[in-house]
């Protein structure tokens, strides 16, 4: 016998002597034995507890000997759980009727009176199929995880600027360590893209890398969506599904946009993460994971901290090391082959011969704010190349977005009619002028921290 035990069987069977030698026997040699003479207890039983393998008799007291009601339950169980393993027992020794069991779904076929050595051969080898099953669904999540990778168009991170520099150096420094990582950032400036980097480098490149965007999951879907659900848990739930904690199982989770989360979401998730298991919607039953963390937010959340309106424990427990990725008005140096990486892209893409971007063009590019970082810099690209007649992009085949001029009317605003944040827009957008565009210097110009300037920012859509 082995010191550890493990499988959770259970016997419905209405003889109650039987139940009760089964126990003791098979107590011996699994973690948990249930047994029950009530079939119709069966939904609330599976419901409660995922079994691993169900002994079920073929025939109760309303029908002794047809096999029936041993056929009707066993469709109740795999309708309830598909992965379930389902061994059928009877008095009976009908080779047809166990051909029959087998084709509906059972696993096995087992005669009582029974040999308790055949029954436990019987409930192990059921027991490793039920463990294959298990397997089988968490590798076809990760396998569907994997393929929108690969799908994934641009792995690769452009950058020579020193900013940029001392992001790699960063990731070279954690990426085999499983430290819990958060990236933040404007919008657009490539965070997943920097949580792909750490996976590849890390030891767990071999394993998924599952991302989600916390900013766009409902409040009332993001158990569901996270931790998984049981079949029939909810109106919607229609199968079991593994959420995706369990499908980045010994693989990274990257959680973007977690400045979003409210307060009572933050809570479920720290729960999570401090310990290391799930439970899925409709289960009492909690799974272990193994994950490497890697979160993402364009939100000032050290000040959200500040604000209440983000936990300082869930804060400490996701940031272990922080990576603060630049603005690309911050790294104008990546500027040249960020734009030829994209123009290559794109000419291939839509069969256009377009081979680079004029000098003219990257000055232009050189001086714009870019508030859109480099989504926007790639949309601009993609739209240039498919409406230019050029084999070299020019300026005016770049459609930017007009930026305030110092001529421009808001600038002279009458101070009889100014308000508070008249004044504050003037300023912030002087400051940019001034500093072309660079964040830090502006913040320290106007008396502000980096976070406040970019929530002013976003505020007045500048």
């Amino acid at each position: 016998m082995n010191d550890q035990k493990f499988g959770k069987i259970l016997i419905v069977d209405d003889n109650e002597d039987l139940l009760k030698a089964a126990k003791i026997f098979l107590k011996r040699h699994f973690a948990q034995v249930d047994t029950e003479t009530n079939p119709d207890l069966l939904p609330i039983l599976t419901h409660n507890e995922s079994y691993d393998v169900i002994l079920l008799d073929m025939n109760f007291t309303k029908d002794v000997s047809s096999g029936q009601e041993g056929f009707y339950w066993l469709d109740r169980i795999l309708e309830l759980d598909p992965s379930a393993v389902v061994v059928l027992i009877t008095a009976y020794g009908d080779v047809n009727l166990a051909v029959k069991a087998i084709k509906e779904g059972a696993t096995d076929f087992v005669l009582k009176p029974w040999e308790n050595e055949r029954l436990l051969a019987t409930l192990n080898s059921a027991l490793n199929l039920r463990q294959k099953k298990l397997e089988i669904n968490l590798l076809t999540d990760q396998k569907n995880t994997l393929q929108q990778d690969l799908d994934n168009k641009f792995k690769d991170i452009i950058g020579q600027s020193p900013a940029m520099q001392k992001v790699f150096k960063t990731i070279e420094r954690v990426a085999n360590t499983d430290a819990n990582v958060l990236i933040l950032g404007e919008n657009g400036t490539g965070k997943e893209l920097i949580a792909r980097a750490i996976h590849r480098h890390s030891r767990r490149n071999r394993e998924a890398f599952v991302g989600v965007d916390l900013g766009s999951i409902t409040t009332t879907l993001f158990e569901s969506e996270l931790f998984g659900h049981k079949k029939g848990s909810f109106t919607d739930a229609k199968e079991d599904r593994a959420g995706r904690f369990e499908q980045a199982h010994k693989g990274t989770l990257f959680l973007d946009e977690i400045g979003n989360l409210p307060l009572s979401l933050q809570a479920k998730l720290l729960a999570v993460l401090q310990n290391r298991q799930v439970t899925r919607v409709g289960a009492n039953r909690p799974v272990d994971v193994n994950i490497r963390l890697i979160s993402a937010t364009n939100m000032p959340i050290h000040d959200m901290v500040y604000d209440n309106s983000f936990r300082q424990d869930l804060l400490y427990r996701i940031n272990t090391i922080e990576i603060q990725l630049p603005p690309l008005r911050e790294r104008i140096e990546d500027i040249p082959v960020l734009a030829d990486h994209f123009i290559s892209f794109y000419s291939k893409k839509y069969n256009k011969d377009i081979r680079k971007a004029s000098e003219p063009l990257i000055k232009r590019m050189s001086k714009y704010h870019w508030p859109g970082n480099i989504r926007e810099l790639q949309h601009s690209i993609e739209r240039a190349v498919i409406m230019s007649n050029h084999s070299v992009l020019q300026p005016e085949d770049l459609f930017l977005q007009k930026m305030a001029q110092p001529d421009q009317k808001e600038e002279s605003v009458s101070l009889e009619h100014l308000n508070i944040e008249d004044v504050e827009r003037i300023l912030i957008r002087k400051a940019l002028q001034k500093h072309n565009g660079h964040i830090t210097r502006a913040a320290d110009e106007l008396g502000l921290t980096r976070s406040s300037l970019y929530r002013r920012l976003e505020k007045y859509g500048l």
